[in-house]
């Protein structure tokens, strides 16, 4: 037996694994120098877990954000929303923020008007994404097991089961039919037919390879309500190189956002342009990217706007560039921070109409 008083010496000039072999404490044992656990004791064990050095040990334990401060039960339902990212949410607001801002420009509206409308879609997109969300848990459930990344959301991990999802889900789209009741009926109308983008999205990934295309489609619809609601009709001239500009972008994005997922989306049978575009996946994006910024520059140029425009959407397109270099498709972690980083993009392209609508209004007054 090893005392206290010998301890220290035996440490000294020696590998912490040559000494522990000697040791004669039940709870060490020393396997070999080749890097093997040193001890069957569960708290070391549990240390040696929990480091994450060059991906070499276990997985990192699951980071805790803000929604564990409720209840399980409600942190279950906000988790199925995917409050605590944001980013979502915002991909969805922009395209409507473009519309209303560049509309209220078109018409030359109060700033009242546009701050009224971004607030309505502000809440929109919140509860909209949320109820997309819900959707497509719905319809993955169990993919979602065999996935990685989505094996804790709630209905995977069975924290809520299909009845309680769809009783939400009811509740979410009340939410939101409440926001499109404050618009006219042009609208009304206009905003209830995207609901068919949205439910079928989830089922595209398994029978075609171009999801992204559909989900471009249904989170774009705000370029077209946007207009909409501040003028009652849709400006199509304007509106229409605005909304394939933005599902390009989409198109963009969420391919990076796919990338993520590769390898298991091959097992269980997923399509995504990820897999489509391979190893092409950066030019492609190149091109999809330069589509974005010039359709989204001829629905300006349609709509007369000036140079803040144009600066707001050329810090959108180096923002875009600059993602495209930096992201690497193999990289989990890099193709996220890659996919919040497109989010800039529809940021920029907003301020510019922003900051050209203020100068219009503030040269009027």
């Amino acid at each position: 037996m090893i005392t206290l008083t010998r301890f220290p010496r035996l440490l000294a000039g020696r590998s912490l694994t040559n000494n522990l072999s000697k040791c004669n404490i039940p709870w060490i044992r020393h396997t070999s120098s080749t890097g093997r656990q040193l001890t069957s004791n569960p708290a070391i064990q549990s240390l040696s877990l929990r480091r994450n050095v060059s991906g070499t040990a276990g997985p990192p334990a699951t980071p805790t954000t803000w929604v564990d401060r409720f209840p399980p039960k409600m942190r279950a339902y906000l988790y199925l929303t995917r409050i605590d990212k944001p980013i979502g949410t915002l991909l969805l607001f922009y395209p409507c923020a473009w519309s209303i801002t560049m509309a209220s420009y078109a018409l030359e509206a109060p700033v009242t008007t546009p701050l009224t409308y971004l607030g309505l879609f502000g809440l929109g997109a919140m509860v909209m994404r949320g109820a997309g969300c819900t959707i497509n848990d719905m319809w993955d459930k169990n993919l979602d097991k065999a996935v990685e990344r989505t094996q804790s959301r709630p209905l995977a991990r069975g924290d809520i089961n299909q009845r309680q999802a769809l009783v939400f889900l009811a509740g979410q789209l009340t939410v939101g039919l409440g926001v499109l009741l404050q618009l006219n009926w042009y609208s009304i109308l206009l905003g209830a037919s995207s609901l068919s983008l949205v439910t079928i999205y989830p089922f595209m990934k398994r029978i075609t390879y171009w999801p992204q295309a559909v989900l471009g489609l249904a989170f774009n619809w705000g370029a077209l309500l946007g207009w909409s609601a501040v003028a009652g009709a849709v400006s199509w001239s304007v509106c229409l190189p605005l909304y394939a500009g933005g599902a390009f972008w989409t198109l963009v994005y969420d391919s990076i956002y796919a990338h993520q997922d590769k390898a298991d989306d091959v097992n269980v049978g997923i399509h995504s342009t990820a897999l489509l575009f391979g190893e092409q996946t950066r030019p492609i994006l190149g091109a999809l990217s330069a589509s974005t910024i010039s359709l989204i520059g001829l629905a300006g140029a349609l709509n007369a706007h000036g140079v803040p425009f144009y600066l707001g959407l050329g810090l959108g397109a180096a923002q875009l560039a600059r993602v495209l270099w930096r992201t690497d498709f193999e990289n989990r972690p890099s193709c996220w921070q890659g996919f919040v980083g497109c989010g800039w993009t529809g940021f920029w392209i907003w301020m510019g109409a922003l900051a050209d609508y203020a100068v219009l209004i503030s040269s009027s007054a």
